[in-house]
């Protein structure tokens, strides 16, 4: 963490804290969806803003780990920890599934894919009977933690806000490694990439994986939030609003990912008593925006050094890139 990055990070401490503080549900319930789109973002932050992969059908993994959650919550008394981990799972074992026919192709046709990815995935629920069909599942069984069964809003904000923090942390951590390396060189130059011995199929698949587990993880905490699903809630609009709160705050950037999502869900909403004029408005706002800091509202400084031997083998060191990442 830069230290004049630091401010920042403390005054969206402070407001964390005061939204569940304030006792005020409007507040408590829009600062849930905020942070539940925060940790997509930290998910599809590791996809696009790390490895470079425009992902246009993310929203395809938060519905996936949803209908997990939702269907298991449903139909079985499987204890509601064991349903959120297998959501992450089963949505990263699904980015593996599509990532791996597909993560060769150029970027531009990568897009194509996952728009329709998406797409199938959403009819799929909206006709199995499994998944309630275009209605969904409502009344789900209460998540029970240990002995606690959470029922009050504020509990959901708190682990929201919990799994926020783990994900910025993971995304931290796993950036200073070899792989988030590996990823900085397919993000910038997939030849110098493939010239030191790296994978760039290998590489690209982790990190659609990685990208797709807490896609996942999201879909679990916002089913058992709200009490309900329906195939609604899972539309191309959703995934770009993702896309967007990644590329306006930032790519790559981990404080980048909170800031634009607290501009695409948060601001908009501020604005609702205008309802004609603010979709107007926010979408004037982020085209002056996009003209003004094209990189994102923070820039990312993770940077990784060319080994001084273009032809030797294995990941370069990260020593340089570990000094210049943001926690």
């Amino acid at each position: 963490m830069r230290s004049r990055q630091f401010p920042i990070w403390i005054f969206l401490a402070i407001v964390a804290i005061a939204i569940p503080v304030s006792g005020n549900g409007y507040y408590l319930s829009v600062g849930t969806t905020v942070l539940i789109f925060a940790v997509l973002a930290v998910g599809l932050n590791v996809v696009l803003g790390y490895a470079g992969l425009l992902d246009l059908g993310y929203v395809a993994f938060f519905a996936i780990g949803s209908y997990v959650t939702a269907m298991l919550l449903y139909y079985t008394e499987l204890p509601f920890l064991l349903a959120f981990i297998l959501s992450g799972i089963t949505a990263g074992l699904f980015g593996m599934l599509v990532g791996a026919p597909t993560l060769r192709l150029r970027t531009d046709y990568l897009a194509i894919v996952t728009i329709g990815f998406g797409e199938i995935v959403r009819i799929v629920a909206t006709n199995l009977d499994i998944t309630g069909g275009p209605t969904g599942l409502y009344g789900l069984r209460q998540p029970v933690v240990g002995s606690y069964t959470i029922t009050e809003p504020i509990a959901y904000y708190w682990i929201a806000l919990g799994m926020l923090m783990v994900g910025l942390s993971f995304s931290a951590m796993i950036r200073r490694t070899k792989l988030g390396a590996a990823w900085a060189y397919i993000r910038y130059d997939e030849e110098v990439a493939q010239a030191v011995g790296i994978n760039p199929f290998l590489v690209k698949l982790s990190a659609y994986g990685l990208g797709a587990i807490w896609g996942g993880f999201a879909g679990s905490i916002y089913v058992v939030s709200v009490g309900a699903i329906s195939p609604t809630s899972f539309t191309f609009g959703q995934s770009l609003l993702i896309v967007m709160s990644v590329v306006l705050g930032g790519q790559g950037s981990l404080l980048g990912v909170v800031v634009g999502t607290l501009c695409v869900i948060a601001i908009p909403e501020a604005f609702r008593a205008a309802e004609s004029w603010r979709l107007l408005g926010f979408g004037i706002a982020l085209i002056a925006l996009m003209l003004w800091r094209p990189t994102g509202l923070i820039r990312d400084r993770f940077k990784v050094d060319a080994p001084s031997n273009p032809a030797q083998s294995g990941v370069p060191s990260v020593t340089t890139g570990a000094r210049h990442a943001e926690g």
